[in-house]
């Protein structure tokens, strides 16, 4: 019998061959609002380090609210990691001429990753976008923007069950074309929780003639009420299956940190088998659980730190590590 066969003659799940270097992660992290939240975040950024991600991105907050927070935050991990950050920007409460000092701003300080969104009204999710008087009009605008000022490798956003504001999929799809065809460089989508909600996505894009990387977002469930509030907001559904696997487990963390590892490793694993190399994991600023499918994919820490914790008390700047 071949080794590279079951008993029944079939091809073994890809998953058994992970470890192999062909996996590539990028995580998502949020500015911090105080210094709790600041140790929290790197804490998780010095965690998720190690794994060599292609590059990590951070957000950008409603009404672009978080916009000095963000721009420190990318400064920070340029200056003192050996990260390849992807600043998020957005079209709300600004200028086109604000947001082209920015992209500048951002290419002078040494990024060369733009996440590019049209972003949340000020007033939140769920109310009315009107576009900025004199900003760009939406994410492909945005795209173009961008590209015109420097060449950015430049990421969009897209929807495998529509943006809410969207009337349809297909809405949704031209949109995705126009930001293709005004330059983006690949998509990451919104989270999902069935596989078969991206594959049927990815399916049409690709009728659409769309060619561009589709990389899956994923959420891990740290907190399930948590994470089915957001998916309400995002429009992502949340099958009936998922929330009997948390159900009555409210009070008993220990258990519920398990089921959370355990429907992470199936989705991540499911992705795998059908093919998928690429993820983009919204991390929350939380390391523990992101860390443990990224080692369930494959990845290792790096060897340049391996014995970080032995050196010496002064700061030292590590080589990067060719990606």
């Amino acid at each position: 019998m071949s080794g590279t066969e079951d008993t029944q003659g079939q091809q073994p799940p890809k998953r058994r061959f992970l470890g192999r270097g062909d996996i590539e992660v990028s995580f998502e992290f949020f500015p911090p609002k105080n210094p709790a939240m600041e140790e929290t975040l790197w804490r998780a950024i010095r965690r998720l380090e190690p794994l060599r991600p292609k590059y990590v991105s951070v957000t950008y907050g409603a009404g672009g609210s978080t916009r000095e927070r963000t721009h420190a935050t990318v400064a920070r991990l340029l200056s003192e990691t050996t990260l390849i950050p992807a600043a998020h920007l957005t079209c709300v409460n600004a200028t086109k001429e604000e947001v082209d000092d920015i992209i500048r701003e951002y290419w002078d300080l040494g990024v060369r990753n733009l996440v590019a969104l049209r972003g949340d009204p000020p007033e939140g999710v769920g109310e009315r976008y009107v576009p900025t008087p004199g900003g760009y009009e939406n994410a492909a605008a945005l795209v173009a923007g961008i590209k015109n000022i420097a060449p950015f490798t430049t990421s969009v956003a897209c929807y495998p069950e529509k943006h809410p504001e969207s009337p349809s999929v297909e809405a949704d799809i031209d949109m995705l074309k126009a930001k293709v065809d005004a330059g983006a460089d690949g998509a990451i989508t919104q989270f999902f929780f069935d596989n078969e909600v991206y594959f049927r996505y990815l399916d049409r894009v690709r009728a659409a003639g769309i060619d561009i990387p589709i990389i899956p977002g994923l959420i891990p469930i740290n907190n399930f009420k948590q994470a089915a509030s957001f998916a309400k907001r995002s429009g992502a559904s949340v099958p009936d299956w998922l929330e009997r696997r948390f159900e009555g487990l409210e009070d008993d963390a220990e258990t519920r940190h398990l089921v959370a590892a355990a429907v992470a490793a199936e989705q991540v694993l499911g992705l795998v088998d059908q093919g998928i190399t690429s993820f983009h994991f919204y991390t929350l600023n939380r390391a523990d659980l992101v860390y443990a499918i990224c080692h369930l994919l494959g990845l290792r820490p790096a060897k340049a730190f391996a014995h970080k914790a032995d050196e010496s008390s002064e700061p030292t700047k590590i080589a990067k590590v060719a990606s």
